[in-house]
């Protein structure tokens, strides 16, 4: 008896399984084996220590819900392609057919084969994935949208949420260059309407307030991005009540900023929505002295053909003296 043999037979041994014919095999072996032996002695010892905790058998509740879990699972499974059926029949067959070696030889080349070519065939059919796109430093890359923006309330805290590869989250002051960065690309890369909204609305009440809206130096030149931000808002926004907010925004710089007067003037002129028009010449009231807008008021109140808009141009018109 060959040690291979024997290591299978003191397995069975052990379990009781051995038949008594190859027990006294076994036993010889083992008596002029030093190996064998070894390996005899350590698998007694396995067993000693196992059997210190003996084997606790299930409840039968464990039993009847894990069974009950398992059928679900079955039932749940997608019904297997024709490859894994035919696979599995293979395997059935093999086991059929250990009595005709030839026949069953046959029959897995050919199963084989097929096999082969239909996996080949669905995967040809399945559609291609675009490949990944690698970055060397995604970190740096630019911000391709802003998705959510939370600000805590009664205080100036505001989270914003962008997107580069993958969505990212920045929490910090509205004091804070980031945070009104992105509250000011969110005007522009939003993906979602309300985000878009919210990130004018911040950026219109921080101009409100005075914070953050004035002209600071950049390149050689004074700009103020978040003005920025609110007149392109009012120029090109789809919204109606965006645009609102963004003239609100606006409102405190109407007097002093030439940029803002002139697109204020344009809104009051073009604007599509009749609100947006008559919060124009509400927010250009003050400046009526300016001949510009003295001129454009007067034009709007005699030549508009919405009888709301020519009235409030009017109104306007009476509450401004005469130019000095």
């Amino acid at each position: 008896m060959t040690c291979d043999r024997v290591q299978h037979n003191i397995i069975l041994a052990q379990y009781g399984e051995l038949p008594d014919e190859l027990g006294f095999q076994l036993e010889q072996h083992l008596n002029t084996c030093e190996a064998c032996r070894r390996e005899w002695t350590a698998i007694q010892i396995l067993h000693q220590e196992l059997a210190i905790d003996p084997m606790l058998d299930p409840s039968p509740n464990l039993l009847a819900s894990s069974r009950m879990r398992l059928e679900e699972a079955l039932d749940a499974m997608p019904p297997r392609s024709l490859f894994q059926r035919f696979v599995g029949n293979a395997f059935r067959w093999q086991g059929m057919l250990k009595s005709a070696p030839a026949l069953a030889t046959l029959l897995l080349g050919v199963g084989f084969v097929g096999g082969t070519g239909l996996a080949r065939y669905e995967a040809a059919q399945q559609p291609q994935m675009p490949q990944a796109v690698v970055m060397s430093n995604a970190q740096q890359g630019a911000i391709a949208s802003v998705s959510g923006i939370v600000q805590t309330p009664n205080s100036q805290l505001v989270q914003v949420k962008y997107n580069r590869l993958i969505p990212e989250t920045v929490q910090g002051s509205l004091d804070d260059p980031q945070i009104r960065e992105l509250l000011m690309l969110g005007t522009k890369l939003s993906t979602d309407n309300e985000v878009h909204a919210q990130s004018v609305a911040m950026l219109s009440d921080e101009c409100r307030a005075g914070r953050h809206c004035e002209e600071e130096p950049q390149g050689g030149a004074t700009v103020s991005t978040v003005r920025g931000a609110l007149l392109a808002s009012l120029h090109s926004d789809r919204n109606p009540s965006v645009r609102l907010k963004a003239l609100d925004g606006l409102q405190p710089y109407v007097a002093k900023d030439q940029h803002v007067r002139d697109a204020v003037l344009d809104a009051m002129m073009h604007d599509a929505s009749p609100d947006v028009r008559t919060e124009a010449i509400s927010l250009l009231s003050p400046v009526g002295a300016d001949a510009s807008v003295r001129q454009a008021l007067r034009t709007v109140s005699t030549e508009d053909v919405n009888p709301a808009i020519r009235n409030a141009s009017f109104q306007a018109l009476q509450n401004v003296g005469e130019i000095q």
